[in-house]
């Protein structure tokens, strides 16, 4: 990656890298003002069925507990399972997705943002789950690029 590009720049790279080593019909990538209580997706890799958006509110349950709160990985291989904490689901299930992965991205003690995966039903086994939380480090490197981030 060039020393010049711009956050898109790296997270459209990031997410040629998940395609390449793990797989996902959608890739994308989420910040939140956790002080505010909102969401924004600052990058996905299927504008046209699951957007760029302004921001949304974030509706805690066990997915904000888990991701936001305690700082792990989320895995759902399931539309029942992703219907319990998203709201969204029935979008989800349309566009042939049934699994979901959200890994928080956190650097110095500073919350920078979630990247998520979504694919078929049952596809993100324990290893699959492992190598995406591997490309942690290239997902700092974008986050930081926005320039924002929040304290934990």
């Amino acid at each position: 990656m060039a020393e010049s590009a711009s956050a898109l720049d790296m997270f459209a790279a990031l997410d040629q890298l998940v395609q390449r080593e793990v797989g996902a019909i959608i890739f994308s990538c989420t910040i939140f003002d956790l002080k505010e209580g909102k969401a924004e997706r600052v990058y996905t890799n299927q504008p046209e069925a699951y957007p760029l958006s302004g921001l949304k509110d974030i509706i805690a349950n066990a997915w904000t507990r888990k991701v936001l709160d305690n700082g792990e990985a989320f895995v759902a291989n399931s539309i029942a399972e992703i219907a319990e904490v998203f709201p969204d689901h029935p979008l989800i299930a349309e566009l042939g997705c049934g699994a979901a992965v959200n890994v928080p991205i956190k650097v110095s003690g500073s919350f920078l943002g979630t990247i998520n995966l979504l694919e078929k039903a049952g596809y993100y086994t324990p290893e699959r789950v492992s190598r995406i939380c591997d490309f942690r480090p290239a997902a700092m490197i974008a986050f930081l690029a926005l320039g924002r981030s929040q304290t934990a």
